[in-house]
């Protein structure tokens, strides 16, 4: 039997950012069950450091509190099973009125030395006044993180958007994986393919909510676009 861990489809990154592995307290890992089946799984692909980022939004309105109690019944169930990974807590912001009241009040969960705050926008309206909010981001002292910008459809009609907007406010970008397979959809695919290529690639992440993820994420370390994401931008996954 062959194994997974061929030439071909060696992970480039031992670290992933995003990801949504705390049980029961968003559309991803349902229990503790799920949770660990998926930090097996993700283990088992090569992960060595998970950063998992729960969603915060007015759907999901989780609180420091609620994370952090999830995180830690986490942490002690993985102890208790003998899973050797190293797992950090930070968030997934919704851009919304929500998120706005939090940024003021500067109660968010980031990740590394550089205060990465990962947020993310409707997949379908777009947001408004983009350079101002990322202006505010920064001067709360966190360094913005635009969550799979390949996936907001509005922009996809006009490539050009992408490069305003990373000329305008340097935001960093961070692709899904699952992008490159055409896991969501061929437009996706194609949009990532330039991001890839222009070398506009900051993070690479899992977005890992269950097990058919898990599947897609093999067949994208197949793909000739993974190893394109890492020849032609630099990747800060392992900074971390």
């Amino acid at each position: 039997m062959f194994s997974f861990f061929s030439k071909k489809n060696r992970l480039l990154t031992p670290i992933d950012i995003h990801s949504h592995l705390i049980p029961g307290i968003d559309d991803g890992a349902k229990d503790m069950e799920s949770s660990i089946e998926l930090i097996k799984a993700l283990q088992k692909i090569g992960y060595k450091k998970l950063i998992t980022t729960p969603h915060i939004s007015d759907m999901f309105p989780n609180s420091h509190m609620k994370i952090l109690e999830g995180y830690n019944a986490l942490k002690r169930e993985l102890i208790k099973q003998g899973i050797d990974i190293d797992i950090e807590v930070a968030a997934e912001y919704y851009v919304d009125e929500y998120f706005e009241e939090l940024l003021e009040k500067e109660e968010l969960l980031t990740f590394g030395k550089e205060n990465y705050l990962l947020f993310e926008f409707s997949y379908f309206t777009p947001p408004h006044d983009i350079d101002n909010l990322i202006y505010d981001i920064r001067l709360k002292g966190y360094t913005p993180i635009l969550a799979h910008p390949e996936r907001y459809l509005y922009w996809h009609h006009d490539f050009d958007k992408y490069i305003e907007l990373k000329e305008n406010t340097d935001v960093l970008f961070q692709i899904n994986l699952n992008s490159i397979s055409g896991y969501y959809n061929n437009d996706i695919k194609n949009i990532v393919e330039r991001l890839i290529k222009n070398g506009m690639v900051d993070f690479v992440g899992s977005d890992t909510h269950h097990m058919t993820h898990i599947k897609s994420l093999k067949n994208s370390l197949n793909q000739a676009s993974y190893k394109k994401i890492f020849k032609y931008n630099n990747i800060l996954n392992s900074t971390l």
